[in-house]
Order: structure tokens, then sequence, then C-alpha cells
């Protein structure tokens, strides 16, 4: 690690271990009553990025994942979580009515798998976009369909 100060080296090797910024900051030894300005002093230093950067590329060579793997898996995880299921009652028979298994999770590795490949809307694109929102048919009353 060049040009970074003891503090700093020890503040980024506990940030690669847990990925909480708070407790990293606190285990490097900055004083607690301005965590705040410290972290963003800190996550916004181009020397911290940068080795933050360098350490994880060096820990997922070094697990030698291959990215098919990681794509698959996070394709496998949207797919199973965004598909239909039946909505049953307290005694456990089907409703008719379906829902999504786990919206949440599914659009979470979604949204990884396109930052994993590369995809993204820079800050500078003035296309606007509308908030995307979730419908499924349990959301959906018998008369609106």
């Amino acid at each position: 690690m060049n040009e970074l100060t003891n503090q700093q080296k020890l503040f980024v090797n506990e940030y690669i271990k847990s990925l909480d910024a708070e407790k990293s900051l606190k285990i490097a030894g900055y004083k607690s009553e301005c965590k705040e300005k410290i972290l963003s002093r800190l996550l916004s230093n181009p020397k911290v990025i940068k080795e933050i950067k360098n350490e994880l590329k060096h820990q997922i060579d070094v697990l030698n994942v291959p990215k098919g793997y990681v794509i698959q898996k996070l394709l496998q995880i949207a797919e199973f979580s965004l598909e239909e299921e039946e909505i049953c009652d307290k005694d456990g028979n089907p409703t008719g009515k379906k829902k999504l298994r786990d919206a949440s999770a599914g659009l979470k590795a979604l949204e990884s798998l396109c930052k994993y490949l590369g995809f993204s809307v820079s800050k500078d694109d003035n296309t606007d976009y509308k908030e995307a929102k979730i419908i499924t048919i349990s959301n959906l009353d018998d008369e609106k369909i």
C-alpha cells in the first residue's frame, strides 16, 4: 500500500475483512465523535479507494472464482426469486392468487448482475426514468383483473 498512512492502511485492511466502514474506522483508531466526516473523507480519497479495489481484486484472484460461476449463480437467484407461487390461506389451501417468491432478493440479484457485467447509467445521462412499481396478482383486486 503506497502513500497511505498506517491508520489508513489499517482501515483498508479491516474494511476488506468486514465491509463495515464504521467498525473498520473504530478498529483503525479514528475518533468516534467525527466518524461521518472521517468516513466521508476516507471513502472519497482516491488513494484509499484504489487500495480497497486492489485488495478486493487480489482476494478475488486468490479465490480463483470464475466469472461464469458468479454470473450463473446470480441468474439462478434472480430466476428463483422472481418466480410466481401460489398464495395459500391459513389452512394451506390455494387461494387462486399468486405472488413473487422474493421480489426484493430477485431485484438485488439482478442489480448485482448488472453491476458485475458493467451495465450502468451514467449520472450525466439526462434520460428521465420513472420509478418502477412491482405489481403482482396478489396486489390486485379481483375487480381490477
